[in-house]
């Protein structure tokens, strides 16, 4: 059992803990933007649209820093930024607001990738799989639970007070992470000396792109549908019972992430994400909430494996000493993969309909799924195709 492990067990529980603020914070940010600041539902967008980007493109880098220093060495920066830009931010106007999330975002806490990273440290190939379906799910369980909370404390207290208190929450987790400093890597967790950081041209390949597109797909096509769930239930006219539709999705892929876990094989990505956007074709022909609701649950059950799948290959292409910086390509691609969905479906919803952002959105599942496993199997036959007449010259001399 793979909770049997303390360093497992206390590395899931972290990463729990502190996903639950991060994306408080992101429904907080808007809220702050309209509610306190008077300010344009295209300002908060903006707003959250430039934080986002700046998280993105602080997970290489930061990822690399923790290859080649280590944790401690790599977040104290974060932690004193944000712990100066957080403690100003919520109580200026909107453009310094904007540029001290902007920095807070480049700084940011690396989240996501310390705690895979340290997943894979602690877990060994047979039972890394279960490890990472967990983690998954408790992603899921942290954005379901997160942004409610943050909700429901803005509508009783002040945005400034929740929006200071939910970022000082993950200063707060950065320094608990600073004090456990949980082992990234196998050789520190058996209490041997950690091998140098790999080279990135050691890993960064054909095949792990083609990994990232995939996880940005997967990510696309949820983002697409969440806003499209929206979209179906405004024209049911049953935007009361949203939370709800929305609530059965996630327990769909918290089953789903429990079911792969269990498993004692791993699936292809592409095989995951081609049939996510085949159980996402039914929801396009829902008629109300109902259907909408037990479609939806089909749908979620491939969500949480999908990602779970698509670390569990990562740790297999990228040698230990690559992994904070493949962590932190995996985690940028997430993030764009979600600015595109919502795009995606926003268009799609204007041209058809609810129908038509479903309908997108397994469109790109689909393609994109088949699409690279094909690119992949192409590329594997030739490699072996290379490799057996060289094993076979040597054997015959």
């Amino acid at each position: 059992m793979v909770l049997s492990s303390a360093a497992v067990r206390n590395v899931l529980l972290l990463g729990a803990l502190v996903r639950i603020p991060f994306f408080a914070g992101a429904v907080l940010l808007a809220l702050h933007v309209v509610q306190t600041l008077h300010g344009s539902y295209l300002q908060a967008g903006v707003l959250s649209t430039v934080a986002t980007v700046c998280i993105a493109l602080s997970g290489p880098w930061r990822g690399r820093l923790l290859d080649r220093f280590g944790l401690r060495r790599t977040i104290m920066p974060s932690i004193l930024v944000g712990a100066v830009c957080w403690s100003i931010a919520p109580f200026v106007d909107y453009v310094p607001l904007l540029i001290l999330a902007a920095v807070a975002g480049l700084f940011d806490v690396p989240i996501f990738t310390v705690v895979r990273q340290a997943v894979i440290a602690a877990t060994t190939e047979e039972n890394r799989q279960p490890a990472l379906a967990l983690e998954a799910v408790s992603v899921e369980m942290a954005f379901m639970v997160g942004p409610i909370l943050g909700v429901a404390a803005a509508s009783l207290w002040s945005t400034t007070i929740v929006l200071l208190c939910v970022q000082w929450t993950l200063v707060l987790a950065g320094i608990l992470m600073w004090i456990r400093n949980p082992p990234l890597r196998s050789a520190q967790a058996a209490g041997r000396p950690a091998a140098p950081a790999v080279p990135r041209r050691a890993w960064f390949g054909i095949e792990f792109v083609a990994l990232c597109v995939g996880a940005s797909a997967a990510i696309s096509l949820l983002a697409a549908s969440e806003l499209t769930f929206v979209s179906a239930m405004r024209e049911f006219g049953a935007q009361q019972w949203l939370g709800v539709v929305l609530a059965v999705w996630g327990f769909g892929s918290v089953v789903g992430g429990l079911v792969y876990g269990a498993l004692h094989r791993s699936i292809s990505t592409y095989v995951l994400l081609a049939a996510l956007g085949a159980v996402t074709i039914p929801m396009a022909f829902a008629v109300g909430p109902i259907s909408l609701a037990i479609t939806g649950l089909l749908a979620g059950i491939f969500c949480a494996p999908t990602i779970t799948a698509s670390i569990d290959q990562m740790s297999r292409i990228v040698p230990e000493g690559g992994r904070g910086e493949a962590i932190g390509w995996h985690s940028a691609a997430l993030t764009l993969g979600n600015g595109i969905g919502s795009s995606m479906a926003g268009i799609a919803i204007d041209a058809g309909g609810f129908a038509a952002g479903f309908t997108a959105a397994a469109a790109l599942g689909l393609t994109l799924g088949l699409g690279l496993a094909l690119l992949v199997g192409i590329r594997e036959r030739r490699r072996l195709a290379v490799e057996k007449p060289a094993a076979v010259s040597q054997v015959g001399a």
